[in-house]
């Protein structure tokens, strides 16, 4: 079914919004009722071995992220949230010792840690914190003990994005808005022995949405990566004694050049590029020589890249189907791969800096978050951390299906499909997810709403509609500009797939999405009417103007690429015609919408404009306006409230209709 879009976009509702959207990317005034402003109630967890567990055990499944290993390879430090935040933890694997030693705990950040990075010279362990999900992080230091904090940089107004240790550990690289507040300047920041550093310095002013790619080898120079779209970037190289900016790669037709792995003798480095060609490979660059040479031919796209201290080890990851393979080369030997065996799932890797140790994060259906190490020499995989389940079994869960399938205009679309274990006795109903981004895509990890759903014979859509990354630069460029609406008649080609194929009940359908899917979700309700019985936006965009207007500085870099300019006045209105602020007189189905006041990425007041609005006329909303965390629900307390009510939501949406009574 073709969708268009209401007239009310042509009418007085967008003569409207051209008048109040700037102000909302600054106003912050409450004007919901307060019944929206949710309040925690009572909950029961249940027992453990529940045929039909509490969503709050789903949630409480932990993972760790942001693995980073000691120098030696004997030790890794990693974030996890078994507090209720996320805080840094680690982990002795030294070989040799009695199997894993419980990890232990490092820092007790009021707000958290977003990320942290072992110094390659061992002494310190960098982290960054910010206040209240404000992005806006500080940077600091702690021992290995746990014992002694530094601070680097205090947190203020300024966006920072982290740039990495240099390989002798005595600097740290990151890019900072601090000179004007919208372009990420480079800064060096020595780090001696005793912590006790000096101000940052900045070595290179720059110009846009520029980060640290990577140091090379002898530390005298940085490859800068500078974004030109969510999926595409150019490369330059910084020499830091001189300041000269040599640029790389800036072509014409916008490329991705990710993952930079340098090469021992600093002379080139190995990265994922899809410059020139359709699916990203595995490539070799010689800065001297000015080539960039491939590295095999595979026909699904190279996600990571990484190579060992000793220059020996080659690792890459390559995404099959929302899932990771990982290579193993030998650059010194005969070409061997080797495999270790690795549970299914997403992979993000590193070396560490002196011993050919790859530290591994698996992350699966079965397997939601933990650490592996492998020893390419002994060929040992050791798993450094074993994350709760939260008295759930793992064996319980469930793993998707790859499906593909023609939509409207006859591109294949594809997704991940979740059953429930007994859909052989009946058709189930369907929740259609919708990843945010859009630049990103679906993956088998662990979903906590997804297996709550399952067991209440709810079967779940993950749909990786046009523009979605993971199936080559065309696929994701299809969205691009006025083709933004493609994509979600891809959700009504979709549900057409699924009736077609007896797969699922799609007269009970329901819609969610976060962020960019919550934009998707609200689109599919005004679009596509009657094909949805309920909808669920998280963080989702209903004003497009007054979203872009609010970005912080490294998305409103991106942004430019992605949906153009609010300041041209043609493409100004045709963000007013997309925007579901412009077609709340089309949304019918009950709708439940979950809001940060302090949300970095879209404002509040348009979230609660949007919900006054689909009330006035006649719509139902239950709205969630949480005032106390920024975007993410990053608080334990904030996501079992909310995660409580958007289940008991859709199952109240996607039951099964009473039978009418008779005489």
């Amino acid at each position: 079914m073709r969708a268009s879009w209401s007239t009310v976009a042509r009418r007085a509702t967008a003569f409207l919004l051209l008048a109040i959207a700037p102000p909302l990317a600054t106003q912050a005034a409450d004007t919901t009722d307060t019944a929206d402003i949710p309040h925690p109630v009572a909950g029961d967890i249940g027992l453990a071995g529940s045929d039909k567990p509490d969503i709050a055990r789903f949630l409480d499944v932990r993972s760790a992220t942001d693995p980073s290993p000691s120098s030696d390879g004997e030790q890794v430090s990693f974030i996890t949230s078994t507090t209720g935040l996320p805080q840094i933890w680690a982990v002795s694997v030294a070989s040799g010792f009695p199997g894993v030693p419980a990890p232990r705990q490092l820092t007790f950040a009021e707000t958290g840690v977003t990320s942290q990075a072992w110094s390659p010279a061992g002494g310190w362990i960098f982290y960054a914190s910010d206040r209240g999900a404000d992005e806006h992080d500080g940077y600091y230091l702690i021992s290995p003990d746990g014992l002694e904090e530094r601070e680097l940089v205090p947190p203020d107004s300024s966006s920072r994005v982290f740039g990495g240790w240099s390989p002798d550990g005595r600097r740290i690289a990151f890019t900072s808005t601090a000179r004007d507040g919208a372009d990420f300047d480079v800064y060096i920041q020595d780090i001696p022995p005793n912590g006790k550093s000096e101000p940052p310095r900045r070595v290179y002013e720059a110009s846009g949405a520029v980060t640290v790619e990577a140091w090379r080898p002898d530390g005298n120079a940085l490859l800068l990566s500078r974004a030109r779209g969510e999926t595409t970037n150019d490369l330059f190289l910084l020499d830091l004694a001189t300041g000269a900016v040599d640029t790389l790669f800036a072509p014409d037709s916008a490329a991705s050049f990710r993952s930079a792995a340098w090469s021992e003798d600093g002379r080139g480095f190995y990265l994922s590029t899809d410059d020139g060609r359709d699916i990203a490979g595995l490539a070799y660059y010689d800065t001297t020589a000015r080539a960039l040479t491939w590295i095999g031919v595979s026909r699904h796209p190279v996600d990571a890249v990484s190579l060992s201290g000793d220059g020996r080890w080659l690792a890459w990851t390559e995404d099959v189907a929302g899932m990771s393979a990982l290579h193993l080369l030998d650059l010194r030997g005969a070409g061997i791969e080797q495999q270790p065996p690795l549970p299914d799932g997403t992979y993000h890797i590193g070396w560490a800096p002196h011993a050919d140790v790859l530290v591994i994060r698996a992350v699966g259906v079965e397997v939601p978050g933990d650490l592996y190490l492998y020893d390419v020499d002994t060929h040992r995989l050791t798993r450094a951390t074993r994350s709760t389940t939260a008295g759930l079994d793992p064996d319980d869960f469930v793993a998707p299906r790859p499906v593909s399938f023609a939509s409207w205009d006859g591109d294949t679309i594809h997704g991940l499909l979740y059953l429930p274990s007994d859909v052989g006795k009946h058709k189930p109903p369907v929740l259609l997810a919708l990843h945010d981004g859009p630049s990103s895509h679906a993956t088998a990890t662990f979903h906590p709403l997804f297996q709550y759903l399952l067991t209440r014979g709810i079967a779940v859509l993950d749909l990786d509609y046009r523009g979605s990354t993971g199936y080559g630069r065309r696929y994701a460029q299809l969205d691009d500009g006025r083709h933004r609406v493609d994509a979600v008649r891809d959700m009504g080609a979709a549900m057409d797939w699924l009736a077609h194929s007896r797969l699922a009940d799609t007269s009970r359908a329901a819609v969610y999405g976060k962020s960019y899917g919550g934009f998707m979700a609200f689109a599919a309700l005004a679009l596509l009417p009657g094909r949805f019985k309920a909808g669920v936006a998280i963080s989702g965009v209903s004003n497009w103007i007054a979203a872009l207007a609010a970005a912080p500085p490294m998305l409103a870099a991106t942004d430019r690429a992605e949906f153009g300019t609010v300041d041209d006045s043609t493409n100004r209105q045709f963000l007013l015609e997309i925007s579901p602020m412009s077609h709340v007189d089309s949304i019918r189905a009950p709708l439940m919408v979950i809001h940060d006041t302090q949300d970095p990425h879209d404002p509040v007041a348009a979230a609660d404009q949007f919900v006054r609005a689909v009330r006035a006329n006649g719509g139902t909303v239950e709205y969630l306006r949480f005032p106390d965390r920024g975007q993410g629900l990053r608080a334990a307390s904030n996501r079992a409230l909310a995660y409580r009510r958007v289940a008991a939501f859709l199952e109240h949406a996607l039951a099964p209709a009473a039978p009418e009574r008779t005489r």
